[in-house]
């Protein structure tokens, strides 16, 4: 469903427009029973999926710009609660005033879970929402209470964790190669890499998904902090005893679903696995992750004065190693590239300024009241700490194009996690250790 939008896709038809527009307002007005109400709802759904893109993007407008709360309605019930305020009627006309403020489109919505594969039509819809969105913000309104709705039927506490090995299902296992979104994995020996004895892969699922995983978690069983995503997948390396070691890396989380972009599963997401491989490895001692820093060279060409400060105590040197003009502007156009990480010396000269602004990004840049950084906000959301920044951590072309080859480890000491949680999200509190801070200020 989630293709690229047609632009030569025609309007809908006016009799097929107001035959639509006819079963949603009986979706709208709910009436018989339930057996009534899911077949409506089963209807309307094989309708929608017949149409182009043109015509799913119509249905969709139909729903957001007709169907919502009725402002007379609203307006009515506001000012009766406004006159009922301290009094003992107060609280009858607070509940008046919630259902006028009720629109239409979630009782639409709403039906759509009772017909079988429903919630994976609605995620998939909102796929087809979220690409509209972009040439047509009249859609927001539609787009705030689908994500609403979806978040609360997809909180962590109700989905269902699964560990993937060799043997499960084919099917599953290409699901797991298709949606690897941080790591590509190029063969079935990757593959197989990532699924030993000294590896664990986990899968969540919705218990009206189940045969649809919504995120794959990687780990890494090892001895002390992995600094390097090349050796962690390194497909030629030992097979390592797991019961010896005593550090579990999370190397790769990849959400399946674009239409549950922006759907929190929780603070504690993570913590399900962290409990679930503390059973099973006792000597575990240390929980992390060696994580990218996907958008860090997007906000230094945002932000060149920041760029510029990081790297001011060693330009001229670094300049004249790499044969380039000593300004920042030939810095920040060498670095995507990569090769100068063959040169040992420039690669010293660089790596200060490196952590210097990769400590920075993370810690001062913003998007909103958040972190910058999306897997920053993942992961500092869930109770983790910022712990350690790794310089050359990924030397893969993507690796340089996006962050630099820079990575970080984000440490989820469990005793930490509720703490960390309620700072982040009362007031925005960022857990790092000292290092790290220190190097944002240098």
């Amino acid at each position: 469903m989630a293709t690229a939008p047609s632009k030569t896709a025609a309007a809908l038809p006016a009799k097929q427009l107001a035959r639509i527009r006819e079963q949603l307002k009986e979706c709208a007005a709910s009436l018989g029973g339930e057996v009534s109400a899911r077949a409506r709802a089963a209807q309307l759904a094989e309708t929608y999926l017949g149409l182009d893109d043109g015509g799913r993007h119509e249905f969709l407008r139909l729903i957001a710009l007709e169907f919502g709360p009725d402002p007379k309605r609203v307006a009515t019930a506001h000012s009766a609660y406004q006159q009922a305020v301290g009094s003992p009627a107060q609280w009858d006309a607070e509940a008046a005033l919630r259902a006028a403020m009720r629109s239409s489109r979630i009782r639409i919505l709403t039906q759509f879970n009772a017909i079988p594969q429903g919630v994976k039509f609605l995620v998939d819809l909102r796929a087809d929402l979220l690409r509209f969105l972009d040439k047509d913000p009249e859609l927001k309104a539609l787009d705030r209470e689908l994500e609403n709705r979806l978040t609360s039927w997809f909180d962590v506490g109700f989905l269902e964790i699964s560990r993937l090995t060799w043997q499960a299902p084919a099917a599953l296992l290409e699901k797991l190669i298709q949606y690897e979104a941080v790591h590509e994995i190029r063969s079935w020996k990757d593959l197989k890499n990532r699924l030993d004895s000294d590896r664990r892969c986990y899968a969540f699922f919705h218990p009206r998904m189940p045969v649809e995983p919504l995120i794959f978690v990687e780990v890494a069983l090892v001895n002390k902090l992995s600094d390097s995503v090349q050796h962690l997948l390194d497909e030629d390396a030992p097979t390592a005893d797991p019961h010896r070691a005593d550090t579990a890396i999370f190397y790769s989380i990849s959400n399946t679903q674009v239409g549950l972009r922006g759907v929190s599963f929780g603070n504690f997401l993570l913590k399900r696995v962290i409990d679930d491989l503390k059973r099973d490895f006792p000597r575990l001692k240390t929980f992390a992750t060696l994580s990218p820093l996907p958008t860090l060279r997007l906000w230094a060409d945002r932000n060149p004065e920041a760029f510029s400060a990081c790297f001011a105590p060693d330009l001229a040197k670094i300049a004249k190693q790499a044969g380039i003009e000593p300004d920042a502007d030939a810095l920040r156009a060498l670095l995507p590239k990569g090769e100068w990480a063959a040169d040992a010396r420039l690669a010293r000269l660089i790596e200060p300024g490196l952590v210097r602004l990769a400590a920075r990004y993370l810690l001062t840049g913003k998007s909103g009241d958040k972190p910058f950084d999306p897997v920053a906000r993942f992961h500092l959301g869930n109770g983790a700490r910022v712990e350690r920044l790794n310089f050359l951590a990924d030397t893969a072309a993507k690796g340089f194009k996006q962050s630099y080859g820079m990575m970080v480890n984000y440490l989820y000491e469990p005793d930490d996690l509720e703490a960390n949680v309620d700072a982040f999200v009362r007031e925005g509190r960022l857990a790092a250790v000292a290092a790290v801070r220190h190097a944002a200020k240098g």
